[in-house]
């Protein structure tokens, strides 16, 4: 076997390699069948795989009938793609010997390395370094490897894969878990789902992902995406297959683990603990104009719905269902369901109702249309679904069926799949168990659900999915961040033009200067005290020079128990206001730029009602934001009290999220920001600035 010198696999060639390679070596291969090493090799014999495939064992000898190689020294070609199986303790020295041998692409199913800890990780920087010398793409580790159904390409260790005749289709999967490869093919088997591509990326110590779906966005096998995600590392490669994905119209839905608030452990402000892992995955995934859902039926049932549904303009209205059922109980399962979702219901209008009477259709009208007393006919069911789906009012129609869909499914069924290409979205909640009705629905693309909440969770997802956004590139990691104290903090967001109510900064125990609007707000002025008020370094509603300098020695008093040398105090006019809010902004380690808009005050973490997106954002989405702050309803007018300016409000968050260009700002809260009356503006009455230093960040060239 003679080595060639070749650039590292990318784009057309990456997905050759990967998903249909003229030859592979499966290095470690066993010939014991309860060993997870013999399957590749079973399964590529078994499926008829069209090129070479070679056994290699230290051992030699021969493997049902085949001859196994001692090393990849012995093969008569150099393999487009190596499968590794081997101990962990001997992953890098083979893929230097690949390296070596001119191989391009190596998966690795070992374990051992950055999940096992110290030595583990150790063994994980030597492979990426052995990855970049030897320019050998590596997938992995703890890769159960891909598979491509229209190539005869089972190249995994994944026993689900023991069933045979799998079904080729349109569905690209891409997991972090190998194991859910297995768990999305058996209930994608179920509903009749054919698969294009499948990948588990394991570790991604060199391949992504994010990078592996960009590779076969122009693949015409491949019509749309799972993705199952367990972290959001490399996610300016997840971002850039999304943006690819949605140019070309293909539709990508995701289920991301990590619903915690692990992330608000390193936080300095109450921004860190408000942007938790789940609320930064949810910011991202929908700035990526990726369907994000909560349920495992949702992401396996997701994509057919998705197809008939455009994304949404952002700062549009939310788009609303309507819902006609043939049983009641069904149909309020579902109803709760998007309640619980937050999807507005479309109840008739009066010229819907009249068009549904003038065709038949009589019952009783709410928000849903209930068919139960009109009788399970085909032409009311055909009747109801053609006005609803053309109403105005109407942006998705669900169709709840009864029991008629497991004995007639003529009677229900057989309309919805009548209208399937009438250019209205349609979903079906089939409320049985009714194989034979699912799978004329599927046969004829219909969008359809086996429970409640997966209805419910892909109708959300789809209805509110937007188009990509426009967000600036993420900036790399910080290393070294200090904390700046509250008038430094002031001082370097000047530019920002943030409107801040008037302060001084005096000694603790110095003159208190004339001319004060009382009454003032004292506050310790220390960068050592990024919560004041839980240390007792604030006093409100001082009235008098002799109550600021009482305030001050207080307060120098109480943060000594915390270990803090007092020296100055900052002294604030205080000013009336109808509300007040959190709004912050943080350089993610993963996605980069976040801004964040929250009720405020001390409280804000303990309400948690807040909104996320990627930084800068534009006033249109930053007014879409405050809509999702549900305190701030009570600044609408709500039930005759007075509104608050919001768009002065909206103004200063677009503002405040261009500290996304900024070098050096890692943190930057303001909290308080006071909303006054409409035309009065806000004032921010407190501030918090952390800043940095750029850490260098490896890549590949």
């Amino acid at each position: 076997m003679t080595p060639v010198e070749r650039a590292p696999l990318a784009g057309a060639d990456l997905t050759r390699a990967l998903f249909a390679p003229g030859s592979i070596a499966l290095v470690g291969a066993s010939s014991d069948p309860g060993k997870a090493s013999s399957r590749p090799l079973g399964y590529l014999r078994r499926d008829g795989f069209p090129g070479a495939v070679y056994a290699v064992n230290r051992r030699g000898g021969t493997n049902g009938g085949e001859t196994v190689y001692r090393s990849l020294g012995e093969l008569p070609e150099v393999p487009e793609h190596v499968f590794l199986m081997t101990p962990a303790a001997d992953v890098v020295d083979t893929v230097e010997e690949c390296g070596r041998a001119g191989v391009r692409l190596v998966t690795v199913l070992s374990g051992g390395f950055a999940e096992s800890g110290p030595e583990g990780l150790t063994r994980e920087r030597a492979l990426r370094e052995a990855s970049l010398a030897h320019g050998v793409r590596v997938l992995g580790p703890n890769s159960l490897g891909v598979v491509n159904p229209h190539a005869r390409l089972t190249l995994t260790a994944n026993a689900a894969f023991h069933e045979a005749d799998l079904q080729a289709g349109g569905i690209m999967v891409a997991s972090h878990s190998g194991s859910m490869l297995g768990a999305l093919l058996s209930r994608g088997r179920e509903r009749g789902l054919g698969f294009a591509r499948m990948a588990s990326t394991g570790g991604e110590v060199d391949l992504s992902l994010g990078e592996i779906c960009a590779a076969t966005v122009d693949d015409d096998e491949v019509t749309g995406y799972l993705l199952f995600l367990e972290s959001l590392q490399h996610a300016d490669r997840i971002r850039e297959f999304a943006l690819a994905a949605a140019e070309r119209g293909k539709p990508v839905v995701a289920y991301k683990l990590g619903r915690s608030a692990v992330a608000a452990e390193l936080a300095q402000s109450h921004t860190g603990a408000l942007a938790g892992e789940d609320d930064v995955a949810g910011a991202f995934l929908a700035d990526c104009g990726i369907a994000r859902v909560s349920t495992l039926d949702g992401l396996v049932e997701a994509l057919p719905l998705l197809r008939n549904v455009r994304p949404r303009v952002r700062d549009s209205m939310p788009r609303r269902v309507g819902v006609v059922t043939t049983t009641g109980g069904g149909a309020a399962m579902v109803v709760d369901q998007l309640g619980l979702r937050g999807v507005p219901m479309a109840t008739p209008s009066d010229e819907t109702r009249h068009r549904l009477v003038a065709e038949g259709v009589r019952t009783a009208f709410g928000s849903v249309v209930d068919l139960t007393l009109a009788g399970t006919r085909p032409e009311i069911m055909g009747a109801a679904v053609d006005v609803l789906g053309a109403a105005e009012e109407v942006d998705l129609l669900v169709v709840v069926v009864g029991s008629s869909a497991r004995t007639q499914p003529e009677l229900a069924v057989a309309p919805l799949v009548e209208r399937a290409n009438r250019g209205y979205p349609l979903a079906v909640f089939v409320v049985p168990d009714a194989p034979r009705a699912l799978t004329m629905l599927a046969a004829a693309a219909v969008p359809a659900f086996r429970t409640p909440e997966s209805c419910a969770d892909v109708v959300a997802a789809a209805l509110s999915r937007s188009v990509p956004g426009a967000v600036a590139a993420g900036r790399a990691g910080r290393r070294g961040a200090r904390v700046l104290d509250e008038a430094s903090s002031y001082r370097r967001l000047a530019d920002l033009d943030v409107p801040i109510a008037p302060y001084t900064v005096i000694p603790v125990s110095g003159p208190v200067p004339r001319g004060l609007n009382y009454p003032v707000a004292v506050k310790a002025l220390s960068a050592d005290l990024a919560h004041k008020s839980e240390a007792g370094g604030v006093v409100l509603g001082v009235e008098g020079p002799e109550e600021v300098r009482s305030a001050a020695a207080r307060i120098r008093h109480a943060v000594a128990a915390v270990g803090v040398d007092l020296r100055e105090v900052l002294v604030q006019q205080m000013c009336p206001a109808l509300g007040e809010v959190l709004i912050g902004y943080r350089l993610d380690p993963e996605v980069g730029p976040l801004v964040v808009v929250a009720a405020g005050g001390v409280l804000a973490e303990l309400y948690r009602d807040r909104a996320v997106r990627l930084a800068p954002v534009d006033l249109a989405t930053a007014r879409e934001m405050l809509g999702e702050v549900t305190s701030l309803g009570a600044l609408r007018g709500f039930r005759g009290l007075p509104e608050g300016d919001l768009d002065a409000l909206a103004g200063l968050v677009t503002r405040f999220s261009t500290l996304a260009t900024s070098n050096d700002i890692v943190e930057a809260e303001l909290n308080p920001v006071l909303i006054g009356r409409v035309g009065e503006g806000v004032t921010a009455v407190d501030a918090v600035v952390r800043v940095g230093h750029e850490d260098e960040e490896r890549r590949r060239p």
